[in-house]
């Protein structure tokens, strides 16, 4: 499908830049192409493919321009907005039996005239009017729920997470950069109580733990990986690159791009 007025836009709440999803949100591209990875699957998002992003997933995305171009379609389901959708609207809510962080739709004939629709709305300041917000949301969530019944369950889940596996969790996300009360978030605990907790499983703090992991990742993947620095702080969860010198070479007794440059 082209859409040929509407080059990016978005409608509904801002979202936020973060390594995970704070709102549900469809995506639609339509030039360019985006990479993720959530700890544990990869995602290919394609121009013309639109999917749903689910909230508190942790993600971490690349995207690709074509001809110096990145342009796409969000609308954001809040939970705000979810909640006065079910107010009006009935549904049976289930425990989701998905865990993929991107729930792909296939493409049909209601969502692509949905989002032809959207071009008499656009107001060429990459916004659609706010008088139609809400309706021209509800009108997606409607077609999404008939095009698969089974976002019933995504959508309106509104619950937080459960209490799980502090030591399996940490292992597998310790690359992401987030705060230490958002790792006690996802992990279904109190700031006090993840602290406790953590010291508990490593005999050490969040703060030290963290640090010497993501310093060990980022030797083995130049080391091993024959990557660049430059491409590995990021990866492992630092911010900044001298800071992230900084540490490795405190840590290590060499720089990184002495430890690249040796091997």
């Amino acid at each position: 499908m082209k859409v040929n007025n509407i080059q990016s836009c978005h409608l509904g709440p801002e979202i936020s830049p973060e390594n995970y999803i704070t709102e549900n949100y469809f995506l639609y591209l339509l030039k360019g192409t985006m990479k993720a990875y959530d700890g544990e699957k990869s995602y290919s998002i394609q121009p013309g493919e639109y999917c749903i992003a689910r909230k508190n997933h942790l993600v971490r995305y690349t995207k690709y321009k074509d001809n110096d171009a990145f342009e796409k379609i969000i609308i954001t389901l809040d939970e705000a907005f979810l909640r006065r959708f079910l107010e009006r609207h009935v549904y049976e809510v289930k425990p989701s039996a998905s865990g993929d962080s991107y729930i792909f739709i296939p493409e049909n004939n209601l969502i692509n005239n949905f989002i032809t629709s959207l071009e008499p709305y656009y107001t060429g300041d990459l916004d659609i009017s706010a008088d139609f917000a809400d309706i021209k949301r509800e009108e997606l969530v409607m077609i999404l729920l008939r095009s698969n019944p089974d976002l019933v369950d995504i959508l309106f889940n509104f619950s937080v997470p459960d209490k799980i596996n502090l030591k399996e969790y940490m292992n597998k996300n310790f690359r992401f950069n987030l705060s230490l009360e958002k790792f006690a978030f996802f992990t279904g605990r109190s700031l006090s109580t993840f602290k406790r907790d953590f010291q508990r499983a490593f005999g050490t703090t969040p703060g030290i733990w963290l640090k010497k992991k993501r310093l060990q990742e980022a030797y083995f993947q130049i080391a091993e990986q024959s990557k660049r620095p430059g491409e590995v702080y990021l990866e492992v969860g630092f911010e900044d690159l001298s800071h992230f010198s900084f540490a490795f070479k405190k840590e290590f007794g060499k720089t990184p791009n002495e430890v690249a440059n040796k091997f």
